[in-house]
């Protein structure tokens, strides 16, 4: 059983809600000239069809636009190029250009006349012989052999043509330095 103030409400709501498939089915009167559909613009000829537009109606004009698919802020590029990078060669390495300077070491001093000759140990006990202007390292050139240390010069480039040059100095041991 509903309460008395609730029917009271609740009965005309549902009254017109029952009405109202029948009252939106019904023609409206006095509303006749209201269109119930779009009418066609009439075109100039009276025949009530619309034309097309002529084809040259709308050209898009490129040349001193900016292009709409580019983004309006460009994102920063991952890989700057450092101008101080030093910029390797590919070059096939051979010889004691596969030892750089800090892996060897110098065990005997050789003087010949005016040949001057030295010879250096790798790390598992192997010799080998150098001479003054003969390739070491990557970047390395003996430079001097003196009586008790040889000069190898590094001379590297930069991205930006900057050329570094680099002086390493092999010394002698003597029978008591360590």
């Amino acid at each position: 059983m509903m309460h008395k103030s609730v029917t009271k409400y609740l009965r005309p709501f549902l009254m017109a809600l029952l009405c109202l498939p029948a009252f939106l089915s019904s023609p409206l009167v006095g509303l006749a000239s209201v269109p119930t559909e779009e009418q066609p613009p009439k075109s100039e000829s009276g025949t009530g069809e619309q034309q097309p537009p002529p084809a040259d109606a709308f050209k898009y004009e490129l040349l001193g636009r900016p292009d709409p698919f580019v983004p309006f802020i460009e994102p920063q590029v991952a890989t700057k190029l450092d101008p101080n990078e030093i910029v390797e060669e590919d070059v096939v390495l051979t010889g004691m250009q596969l030892f750089e300077p800090g892996q060897l070491k110098l065990v005997a001093v050789l003087f010949a006349g005016d040949k001057k000759t030295a010879m250096v140990e790798d790390v598992t006990g192997k010799g080998y012989v150098i001479n003054e202007g003969i390739l070491i390292g990557r970047h390395g050139v003996v430079s001097e052999i003196t009586t008790d240390q040889v000069i190898v010069t590094e001379t590297t480039r930069t991205r930006a043509g900057k050329e570094i040059i680099n002086t390493i100095v092999m010394r002698l041991k003597k029978e008591g330095d360590k």
